[in-house]
């Protein structure tokens, strides 16, 4: 029965958002790279204001490399933990341009030896820019919905991968993480969910415990 259930939830959820996609701008594998880097414990809405300027000003592998940490930290210090950031996107080009010849890492394995990516950013690089789906990065819009949709018993972003992974197709592994982000800002918000209009009220394990609140 909870797996019919869970199917049904995901059909439901895939239906809805259709058109569900990236939400950071970029304009080429790099500034997604950065970009993605940037968004940790930031909201993409703003990264993207920063990336605007950001993107006129660094335009190739060779001025993120040769970039001074310190000035880079002040263009990007409004999407906190600018610090680790800037030494993490400069330490990235720099390894890209002598290890990897220029060229964005196109394997899991390669792109996690990059300062800053862990299988978040990755599976979010392959996904959109090779179109591989090697797993489901888990944001925290992704980590919220699992646990309340009955997907994972876990907290941890790993374990909840894997639990995503075997409940979907590998076919929809990329693109799930982005359906259930349109579902976390739009209905199932943090802090108070929109649970009488939800679509999913009917099947969601969780819609009580919110309804009582």
């Amino acid at each position: 029965m909870q797996k019919k259930k869970t199917e049904e939830i995901i059909r439901l959820l895939q239906k809805e958002y259709r058109g569900a996609k990236i939400a950071l701008k970029y304009g080429n594998f790099l500034e997604l790279l950065v970009a993605v880097i940037l968004s940790a414990q930031c909201t993409d809405k703003q990264v993207n204001i920063v990336t605007e300027k950001l993107f006129k000003k660094y335009r190739s592998i060779d001025d993120y490399a040769a970039a001074d940490v310190n000035v880079f930290s002040q263009d990007i210090r409004s999407t906190g933990f600018f610090r680790n950031k800037a030494k993490h996107i400069v330490g990235a080009a720099q390894k890209i341009k002598t290890e990897f010849n220029g060229k964005i890492p196109s394997t899991m394995e390669d792109l996690l030896t990059l300062p800053g990516v862990a299988r978040k950013t990755a599976n979010i690089v392959l996904f959109n820019v090779f179109g591989k789906n090697e797993g489901i990065a888990v944001d925290t819009h992704v980590r919220r919905l699992s646990g309340r949709l009955g997907f994972t018993v876990y907290d941890n972003p790993e374990k909840i991968e894997k639990d995503l992974m075997n409940i979907l197709p590998k076919s929809q592994w990329g693109r799930f993480s982005y359906v259930l982000i349109e579902h976390g800002r739009k209905v199932c918000l943090a802090r108070k969910p929109k649970c009488k209009e939800c679509f999913l009220k009917d099947l969601c394990p969780s819609v009580k415990k919110f309804l009582t609140l």
